[in-house]
């Protein structure tokens, strides 16, 4: 495979297109970032197990009908899904309401993690490491741990739902630090990247934790990326694109689909170059993403993000 994806499983409700009508979608950032990558032409599984009932039926399905590889063990009783009510306004605003209820839920432990899995693929994916917490974050982190042991491309994509969701930030945060030290690429918004003490800290960061590269995404005005001893930022595209629903995952399945297809399989193949082709990649990912309010299915092909560039 070329990428593995782990973390939480979610199902977002978003509005649909009729009054009081709502598009129904999986979700978390790890997953919608996996789908993208496979709505790119590259091979992708994803480590979720889910619920034995209609939302994880429903889970399941999405992972096969975007040709993404389920490597979990088989669907469990005993899940909890998060459901996310999505609020999306006409600024390109959102809000979250959560619900949590019996029905599907990534429910890994660290026995259901097969190396040989992590061994054949080029680049592993995680994020929403703290929101879930027990057995899932012990799952997530040894995928990561594995990952970057065998010398394989790392990514990590920080989320600030999940300090809000724990209620408890600096715990958070020690969660997040301990998987930093197997992270090459790693996500952050200009939200998040202030929980590391802002953008003049990432440098910092880096050099202590032996990050490759930080990403911030911000918002309409794109992006920019924290690479050796440079900092640089490629702009967005008009709308949000990096800032409505689904945006910020499509952007980084972008990115990573950019970075495996331009042959990079370690941190010593990254360039300044590959980097920047990778966020305008991305960028355009997010802003297909914000035109279809963030359904799964607006999800870009590479064809449709080549068009664009």
């Amino acid at each position: 495979m070329d990428m593995i994806g782990v973390g939480e499983i979610l199902i977002d409700f978003i509005p649909g297109s009729e009054p009081f009508s709502y598009i129904r979608k999986a979700g978390g950032a790890p997953m919608n970032a996996t789908v993208a990558v496979a709505r790119n032409g590259l091979e992708a599984g994803f480590y979720g197990k889910v619920g034995n009932d209609d939302f994880g039926t429903f889970l399941l399905e999405t992972l096969k009908e975007n040709n993404v590889k389920p490597l979990s063990p088989a669907p469990t009783r005993e899940a909890v899904t998060t459901m996310a009510i999505v609020t999306l306004y006409e600024d390109g605003e959102r809000t979250f309401t959560f619900v949590r209820k019996p029905g599907a839920d990534m429910m890994l432990s660290p026995e259901d993690i097969k190396e040989e899995d992590i061994e054949n693929t080029r680049l592993v994916h995680g994020g929403s490491l703290t929101l879930s917490g027990g057995p899932v974050t012990d799952a997530t982190v040894k995928v990561l741990r594995v990952a970057h042991e065998k010398g394989k491309l790392v990514s990590f994509d920080v989320n600030y739902r999940d300090f809000i969701w724990d209620g408890d930030e600096k715990a958070a945060m020690e969660k997040v630090r301990g998987i930093l030290p197997y992270v090459d690429l790693l996500k952050v918004s200009d939200e998040e990247v202030g929980l590391f003490g802002g953008p003049e800290k990432i440098p910092e960061l880096m050099k202590e934790y032996g990050i490759s590269a930080v990403i911030e995404t911000l918002g309409a005005d794109g992006a920019q990326c924290f690479f050796q001893d440079t900092c640089f930022k490629v702009p967005g595209r008009k709308a949000k694109a990096v800032d409505a629903t689904g945006a910020g995952d499509a952007f980084w399945g972008g990115f990573l689909s950019s970075i495996l297809i331009q042959g990079v399989n370690s941190s010593s193949d990254l360039s300044q170059e590959k980097l920047t082709n990778a966020m305008n990649y991305g960028n355009v990912a997010g802003w297909f993403t914000v035109q279809k309010k963030g359904a799964i299915e607006a999800l870009p092909t590479r064809q449709e993000i080549e068009e664009q560039l």
